[in-house]
């Protein structure tokens, strides 16, 4: 536990169990930072609340606690420059709160909550900043064109906030979906490969009749092919040669066939 030559050990002791509570459980837009070796001093980065002239600005205070604290209130500083009316232009910050209206129950919190708020709602009728509470008073929007330009030009930029979980969440969702994208080609693949087989088996095979050629389309074919006014050696010399070249052609057919049969089943056993 810290020691400090200015604060009372139980003083001590309930300030650092104060001080780890705030680190657990901050306030909104207040972010505390304590030197152990010097609980005297207690800084803080007060974040400037949405819709004021100080937001997107980050300030930074300190605390410092007298030897009678708690019995006495800590006096508050701004160390970053900021034009408000309850605060002086040498950080001095003006609250009921660290006067008239102090009570040793109130903690840190208390006051550093006071202290965000007074950034909300400013009271100009006790400023120590006369320029920025007549300003208040008599423009506002000039009051708070004077503000915002103060703020972005001495106030700290707000650190970027990343939701650890929803990046967490997204990254399974994207390996889950290219896994499972994985998983539906192998199985297109492997559905692939019966319906081939099957749709090679459903080819329809060469007819009977191409293998062996029909003696009545030959003689058919002969007849229609004999000219009417030839005798009968012609007609029989013309039948006889017809008759060849079908046969010819006939067999040429079935060998084209027979290499498809034979292409087909290569086919299947890559399959």
């Amino acid at each position: 536990m810290a020691t400090n030559e200015n604060l009372p050990p139980n003083v001590i002791k309930q300030l650092a169990k104060e001080l780890k509570n705030l680190d657990e459980t901050p306030p909104e837009g207040i972010k505390v930072g304590v030197n152990d070796d010097d609980f005297s001093t207690i800084y803080a980065d007060i974040e400037g609340p949405a819709g004021t002239p100080y937001e997107n600005g980050v300030f930074r205070m300190k605390l410092i606690l007298s030897r009678d604290f708690p019995q006495s209130p800590p006096k508050g500083y701004f160390l970053t420059k900021i034009f408000h009316p309850n605060i002086a232009t040498n950080g001095e910050i003006c609250v009921n709160t660290l006067k008239k209206d102090w009570n040793p129950s109130l903690g840190l919190r208390h006051v550093l909550i006071v202290v965000r708020c007074l950034l909300i709602e400013p009271f100009p009728e006790s400023a120590l900043n006369e320029q920025a509470g007549k300003m208040l008073l008599e423009n506002y929007e000039e009051y708070a064109r004077h503000a915002r330009l103060y703020t972005g030009i001495h106030a700290l930029k707000p650190k970027p906030k990343f939701k650890t979980g929803a990046i967490s969440e997204s990254t399974t969702a994207l390996n889950v979906d290219q896994t499972n994208t994985s998983v539906l080609n192998v199985d297109q693949k492997n559905d692939a490969l019966p319906n081939a087989a099957a749709a090679a088996a459903a080819l329809p095979l060469p007819s009977p009749s191409l293998l062996a050629p029909s003696t009545t389309a030959t003689k058919g074919a002969s007849v229609q092919d004999q000219p009417a006014a030839l005798n009968p050696t012609e007609t029989g010399v013309s039948g006889s040669a017809a008759s060849t070249q079908k046969k010819e052609g006939g067999l040429a057919k079935v060998q084209a066939d027979k290499r498809k049969m034979d292409a087909r089943k290569k086919s299947l056993k890559r399959l």
